[in-house]
């Protein structure tokens, strides 16, 4: 339980990250919500990363091997986060509504791969 604390506390400085890119990117640059909402999860999961690595799971392996496979646990989770967002929309949730609901969902997929697969 305490990991997942802190990977929820990690979590949540980068979904701030996200948030913010997303909420930029469909309200300055009028970018399509899922588009945003995958940029938003790509500089997020950088944040997240580097806080989990050190933070939640203390992870003292290399560097390298461990990246690589939390962004493809990253980009799973950005592609499945993009699908609710543009289920959600389509059922005419507001965009933010559809990306609190896929941040959710994706923090509990991504947790357990991260902890089972990435940095164990």
């Amino acid at each position: 339980m305490q990991r997942l604390a802190r990977y929820t506390l990690v979590g949540a400085l980068a979904t701030a990250v996200h948030y913010a890119l997303l909420a930029a990117a469909v309200e300055w640059a009028h970018w399509p919500a899922f588009l945003g909402s995958g940029l938003g999860a790509v500089v997020g999961a950088q944040v997240a990363f580097f806080g989990n690595r050190g933070f939640t799971f203390a992870h003292q392996g290399a560097v390298a091997p461990a990246w690589v496979k939390f962004q493809g646990t990253a980009l799973a989770g950005a592609l499945f986060g993009m699908a609710v967002v543009a289920a959600g929309v389509a059922l005419d949730l507001h965009y933010l509504a559809a990306q609190v609901i896929a941040t959710l969902l994706a923090l509990l997929l991504t947790f357990a791969i991260n902890r089972a697969w990435t940095f164990r």
